[in-house]
């Protein structure tokens, strides 16, 4: 049996960037002395979710990467012993932005970095005034406790990507979030356990709590948490996250489960890549 003791986190906006960073940099620890052997933080992790609204005063939440937080994280999972899935806003060039998750072994390795695909622009989430699309693929990173993926919020809503992660060899993926209730709430339920189950993976779900409305006024998205670990026959490990509470969700993933499942259904094996012809059509 290979199991991974993995933790993802949902907390709400402090207001202020340094005191995010602390507050994930102390969920990771509590996540080590607990056994966790990996810990992925939500979307866009040491910020407000901004694309609630259009300023370009929010630009100075850019970082590179390699960068001063993800340097910081590199030297705490070098300490841990603990693999960090990280949401970074990150800058390429001047004006070059990306929603990116940087991820980092538990030596403090920087293994490389996903880039968000699929980027809405709609009332509340105006993210093409933040964000390029991403350009690296879907990546699958050989880390200490397992094959890690990583797929970001609306990325969920197209199973395409999900599909590829699993090509990719992926045992685990990370989807961090921001997501308000409304049109979402059922597929939250409904989207990720579907994916885990056509790719036979399993996925760790995290979503934001809370509403900023200091920072965005009564109109701001109410993010209502819910995260959660889905396995690869679709069932969730534990319990789901509150709405309201921020937490650190801790579970056991047996990773042996997905050689059973890939046995039990030969969706690979079966799988008519060549008769899909409109999928890949521009």
């Amino acid at each position: 049996m290979t199991v991974v003791r993995a933790a993802i986190t949902q907390v709400a906006w402090t207001g202020e960037k340094q005191s995010m960073i602390d507050r994930h940099e102390e969920l990771a620890r509590e996540a080590s002395r607990q056994g966790a052997g990996i810990i992925g933080f939500q979307e866009l992790f040491y910020g407000p979710y901004f694309g609630a609204t259009q300023d370009p005063k929010y630009y100075r939440y850019v970082e590179s990467i390699p960068g001063p937080t993800v340097e910081r994280f590199q030297a705490l999972a070098a300490e841990l012993h603990l693999v960090i899935v990280l949401p970074i806003y990150e800058v390429e060039n001047e004006g070059e932005y990306y929603n990116t998750a940087a991820v980092i072994d538990a030596d403090g390795t920087l293994l490389g970095k996903y880039r968000k695909h699929h980027i809405p622009n709609l009332p509340a989430f105006w993210e093409k005034f933040y964000f390029r699309p991403g350009n690296l693929g879907y990546p699958v990173f050989h880390t200490a406790v397992g094959r890690v993926g990583v797929y970001i919020c609306y990325d969920r809503h197209f199973p395409e990507g999900w599909r590829e992660l699993g090509l990719n060899n992926a045992q685990i993926v990370f989807n961090p979030s921001a997501t308000k209730p409304g049109l979402s709430n059922r597929l939250w339920e409904l989207e990720q356990p579907a994916a885990a189950v056509a790719n036979q993976y399993f996925i760790a779900a995290n979503n934001r709590i809370g509403q900023e409305i200091d920072e965005f006024g009564p109109d701001a998205p109410h993010f209502y948490g819910s995260s959660y670990f889905v396995d690869p026959r679709g069932n969730y490990v534990g319990d789901v996250a509150s709405q309201d509470k921020e937490e650190l969700v801790i579970r056991d993933l047996d990773l042996d489960e997905i050689t059973q499942v890939r046995q039990d259904w030969q969706f690979y094996r079966d799988r008519r890549p060549e008769s899909y012809q409109k999928i890949t059509a521009p």
